[in-house]
């Protein structure tokens, strides 16, 4: 683009909302451009990449900065009409004040005004309806480790049945093994000891697995007796009485690692036999609960995919599935969004609480919360906490909310929830998993590749650049938005494509084979 040119205001920037400080760039700005429509003119002063925010009006030091009609943090210095907006001149605290005034919560205010309109076609999908009447979207069979230190047995279980090995029970999608990096060094009884325990049984439990074993050291925190009788999965005393629930293979009692890998393969057989048993049978889209998730955003995320992500969530609301909101940290700073849509003050409230935890929660290790946008944001566009968490709860459409869940407790109630994760996405997904979601609906405008077992996570891009850049990770483009097609109708490609995904159909992460690395369940501390 050369230097000085005019160009038609709408066709370069996009203003988001009337009497918004900063209009996003639709593409490379070049200083010396005019811009030119609806009756204003802006002379662009510096190059603003697309996806930054160019101002459309002047501000003091101190002064509030809009976008979406909200505010995303305040001017560091004086900003001129026509200046790039970014970390240079946009803070996330006004310079006099440690942190911005609480803002207006109006509990439920807008909760009788987005009541779900019913559903014009019920729409169905071939699903595994399991034996507690949750319905999965596939038929894995799991291993688990207690500790990080039996991590190896479940891996090495897990590999006696891959490639043709699993030709013998079809109708399987695969063994799983589920490791992580903790297990040990905990406060029993803590926090941290509770919500990992609540973790693995959320994975052994989950729709999409239709059978599961653990594997233990022996001598850990969190033994596999404990964390059975703890969460339900089976009454203490009575580990390894039903068919459905073998006793954990224990490498202390079993002799070794290679005793307990081949002890456990054979324990996994009849787990295989029973899932491949299993078949598809017609699903109403009520029975799916659905995670959302949005890695690696930019400038675009907020005005493409989110939105469009948003809509789905409300045709399955309508359906009356549920839709779940979650990455508390990255919805810091639009709560009050979520809390006017609350069907009652207590819902609204437990939120933010959670905010407030949070606060608490970074203030302890001499963080803030925003230390969110990373880098790969920042180059993006997105310049303050407050800005990319206004542009990830679009992921919650208009849709009234319902609940607000802790991290990794299973979601009851259908429509949209909330769920307590952070924003690092292998952890979030991985809570939400624990929750029991049966699909992920994953946006990012940088470019993340993640897959989750036993969860199918259909990723949708920001921009068609990226769409184009990565065609073999990237399974929607919601980029189309930059070019005039409705965020309804993207909205609603959306929702087509994961009822396919939830009847068989693959994402491109799981045609890689991706999901096994990313289970990280969320590891509070401390370790001791």
């Amino acid at each position: 683009m050369t230097a000085g040119r005019e160009l038609e205001f709408a066709s370069a920037v996009l203003l988001l909302k009337s009497g918004d400080s900063v209009a996003v760039a639709r593409r490379a700005l070049n200083t010396g451009d005019v811009l030119v429509g609806d009756g204003i003119t802006v002379t662009v002063r510096a190059e603003v990449p697309a996806g930054h925010k160019v101002a459309v009006r002047a501000a003091r030091t101190g002064d509030e900065i809009r976008k979406y009609g909200q505010m995303i943090g305040f001017a560091s210095q004086e900003i001129a009409t026509g200046d790039w907006v970014h970390l240079h001149n946009l803070s996330f605290a006004r310079v006099e004040e440690a942190a911005r005034a609480e803002p207006d919560y109006a509990w439920g205010a807008d909760a009788d005004r987005c009541r779900i309109s019913p559903a014009v076609e019920q729409r169905t999908f071939p699903g595994y309806l399991r034996p507690d009447g949750s319905v999965g979207t596939r038929n894995y069979v799991a291993v688990i480790s207690s500790v990080n230190c039996s991590a190896n047995s479940a891996i090495g279980i897990a590999e006696r049945f891959r490639g043709a090995a699993l030709l013998d029970f079809p109708g399987v999608d695969g063994v799983v093994p589920f490791t992580h990096k903790s297990g040990c060094g905990q406060h029993l009884g803590g926090a941290d000891y509770k919500q990992l325990q609540r973790t693995l049984a959320g994975i052994a439990t989950h729709p999409n697995v239709s059978g599961y074993l653990f594997t233990g050291l022996g001598c850990e925190d969190n033994q596999i007796s404990a964390l059975a009788s703890n969460t339900g999965l089976i009454r203490a005393g009575e580990l390894g009485t039903h068919p459905q629930r073998p006793r954990g293979i224990v490498i202390q009692e079993e002799g070794g690692v290679a005793r307990t890998i081949a002890r456990g393969a054979e324990a996994l057989e009849p787990l295989l036999r029973q899932a491949a048993a299993a078949v598809r049978t017609t699903q109403p889209a009520a029975a799916l609960v659905i995670g959302t998730n949005c890695g690696g955003s930019d400038g675009a995320s907020g005005i493409t995919a989110n939105p469009a992500l948003g809509h789905a969530g409300d045709l399955f609301v309508a359906q009356g599935s549920g839709w779940v909101l979650a990455e508390t940290s990255e919805t810091y700073g639009a709560e009050h969004l979520l809390t006017r849509r609350a069907i009652s003050p207590a819902v609204g409230r437990k939120l933010v609480e959670l905010m407030r935890w949070w606060e608490w929660y970074t203030g302890t290790f001499g963080a803030t919360l925003d230390a969110n946008p990373a880098p790969g944001n920042k180059e993006g566009g997105l310049t303050t906490i407050y800005e990319k968490s206004l542009g990830a709860v679009a992921k919650a459409g208009s849709s009234p909310l319902m609940e607000v869940y802790g991290y990794g407790e299973r979601i009851l109630q259908h429509g949209l929830t909330f769920m307590d994760t952070p924003g690092h996405d292998p952890v979030s997904v991985t809570g939400l998993a624990a929750g029991g979601c049966s699909l992920i609906a994953f946006t990012t405008g940088r470019g993340s590749c993640l897959g989750f077992k036993p969860c199918p996570v259909l990723k949708i891009s920001t921009t068609t650049s990226l769409y184009e850049r990565m065609p073999n990770d990237m399974d929607l483009d919601a980029g189309v938005i930059f070019n005039g097609v409705a965020v309804e109708d993207v909205g609603q490609q959306i929702f087509e494509r994961l009822l396919e995904v939830a009847g068989g159909a693959r994402t491109l992460s799981e045609a890689q084979g991706f999901g096994e690395a990313e289970f990280a369940p969320w590891l509070l501390g401390p370790v001791m």
